[in-house]
This record gives C-alpha cells, structure tokens and sequence, in this order.
C-alpha cells in the first residue's frame, strides 16, 4: 500500500459523504429529475448519432462518414485515502465511458473541488499527477481544467474520443441469444465502503485499486476486432443496473448465472459483515420488481451483483458460439467471464440463478 497521508490530515475517505463508492444518482431519482428537461430534448438525428435521450455511456456527434466526436464526464468524491491513487481511478473511470462506446480517448480536462482550508493544495498535486499519470498511458493529454472551492473533494475529467460512427457500441445493441462478458471483477464499491471504516485488509484494497485503476482500452479493443455493437461499462448502477439498462432498450430480457461472475478477493466476506454502501442498497430497492434471484444463489452474492461499482469492466454482448473475444481478454490477463445469456422476455428483466 502507499504511504498513507500524512497524519494530522483528515482521511481523504472521511471527507466523503457517499459511503465510501463513487455513487451515480439512484436511477429512480434520475430518471425523476430528469423527466420535466425531457420534454424539451429532441432524439438523436442528423450528425447527434447519441445524446440525452438515448442515455447511453456518452454523447456522439458524426464529424464525417469515418470519424464521429464521443464527449463525456465524470467526477466524485474521494473512495480511497491515498491521493494519487483517486486521481488514477477518477481518471480511468472517466476515460472507461469513451472506451465504452467504442472509442479513443483524444484529450481531456481536469474538473477538481478543494477544501482549500483544510487540506493542502500539495495533496490536490497528488490526484492531479495520479489523474495525469492515467490519462499519458492512454495517449490522452491533460489540457487544463477548472477548480472551484468546496468544503468536499471532488475530482474528476471531461474527456473528448474518437469513434467510427458505424461501429460504435450501443445500450440498445442487444439480441436474443446473445452471450454476455463482463471484463473486471466486480466488489470495488464493497472494499470502498470498508475502507471508510477501516475494516478492510490492504491487499484488499490494492487489488481493488488495480482493478479500478486498469483501462478498459484493452477490453474495447478485442471487442470492436470481434464486431462488438452492444456494450456499457460497469459502474454506480452495478452490474445488474447497468444490465437491466441495456436489456429495456433493447426490448429484452438476460438470464446471469451468479457464480460464473468474477468477483475480488474476499468481498463475500465484507459484504457478510454488513459494508454494502448506501449506492448498493438503492440499487437493490430500485431493481426488485425487475431482477428476480432464485433461492440458491448465496445472499452475498446476490448482493455483489447490484454492488456500486467505480471504474468498473466493460459488459459486452457477443453473439452465441463466438469464442474469440473471451480468448483474446484472457490474453490481455483480463479476468473476463461469460457471465449470462440474452433471452425473450420481458424488457429489462434478468433472472439470477446459481
């Protein structure tokens, strides 16, 4: 683990008031407050290929027949305590919306809240690298950015990428019998959580940071060389928020086979001992009426699958009987499973068996 911050310093993860996971908005009160601006939002047409309406991963804007500009952003509060470490997983998890859309991240801007009162502005330094550090590995200069102050930390990126209009990966890409591919162990919002209570080992939450802190170039790579059209990344919804998005657009149902999802070292037992963020819980309550779980699948387990995720894998559909993509994620050491299968059914509902 690196050093810790220095010790008359409040816990970068104390001064967050989410529970410890990089939390989006519950989908209900999303959709909630959104719903009066949709009246006055016009569907993707002409040139805007995606926008609000279609609530996928980022918005995309056709330039010409070859180029199309992916534009997205993303930003919370601190769910470790090491400063370069968040800057590193606010800067992947920013990135992972472009990659998730089928894109290459081309630049990107810094967006930073600071109590500049209470925590040095060196210690902004430190994410300010972490995030740099990230972005230079995916080939995405940091051109500036802004900094408001804030009695809680924020950071995060606004990020331009590059796609083909005419393979980019869409929410509502699905088809029946479709296989499903998850690339990164799911728990970081679990080992987040502890984290704020102190509670958690530290090669616990060094194989979280790394899973949080790995790009998903690579995953989004193999996936467009395997024709890929449906595809989102993992994050606050969890997985089967995330999933139960892409099914309704896409007028189907899937079916999850619980044991066959990659999970981090010994998030079961953290979650047995009752760290699940508030994100997790909302998404449980929100998806109740649409996620069935059958008896045999284990408590913790049925929970991991709705856990809060930051910086999360990619969740890729490839049609059944391809085996290419998995062979090639695993030979990037990608932990990547196929985790489900798409089905006829009612949209957006996933049943969750053993």
């Amino acid at each position: 683990m690196p050093s810790p911050p220095t010790p008359h310093l409040p816990r970068l993860t104390t001064l967050s008031p989410g529970g410890g996971c990089a939390c989006k908005l519950p989908m209900g009160k999303l959709e909630s407050l959104l719903s009066p601006l949709t009246a006055s939002l016009q569907p993707a047409s002409g040139n805007l290929l995606v926008g609000a309406l279609e609530g996928d991963d980022a918005a995309v804007l056709r330039l010409d027949d070859e180029r199309a500009i992916v534009l997205t952003t993303d930003f919370f509060t601190p769910i470790v305590d090491d400063p370069a470490d968040w800057g590193r997983i606010a800067a992947a998890n920013a990135l992972s919306d472009v990659y998730a859309m089928g894109g290459t991240p081309l630049i990107a801007v810094n967006l930073a809240a600071w109590p500049g009162g209470e925590l040095p502005v060196e210690m902004l330094g430190e994410v300010l690298r972490g995030g740099a550090e990230v972005a230079a590995s995916a080939n995405c200069p940091v051109v500036g950015g802004h900094t408001v102050d804030d009695p809680v930390p924020k950071y995060g990126m606004a990020v331009v990428g590059l796609a083909h209009p005419d393979r980019l990966f869409r929410l509502d890409g699905l088809a029946e019998g479709d296989q499903l591919v998850l690339t990164k162990a799911l728990g970081t919002g679990v080992v987040s959580t502890a984290l704020k209570k102190g509670a958690v080992a530290d090669g616990t939450v060094r194989a979280a940071v790394d899973s949080m802190t790995l790009l998903n170039a690579g995953a989004a790579t193999a996936a467009l060389a395997a024709g890929v059209r449906a595809a989102t990344d993992v994050t606050g919804f969890g997985l089967l928020g995330h999933l139960h998005r892409m099914l309704r657009a896409s007028g189907l149902a899937a079916t999850i086979d619980a044991e066959r999802v990659p999970l981090l070292p010994r998030v079961g037992e953290l979650v047995a001992r009752g760290f699940v963020s508030g994100g997790t819980r909302a998404n449980m309550n929100r998806l109740q009426d649409a996620v069935t779980v059958e008896e045999s699948v284990p408590e913790t387990l049925a929970v991991l699958l709705h856990d809060a995720q930051t910086s999360g894998g990619l969740l890729l559909a490839r049609p059944e009987g391809d085996t290419a993509l998995v062979d090639s994620l695993e030979g990037q050491g990608l932990p990547a499973a196929v985790i489900g299968r798409v089905t006829a059914g009612a949209p957006g509902t996933v049943t969750v068996r053993r």
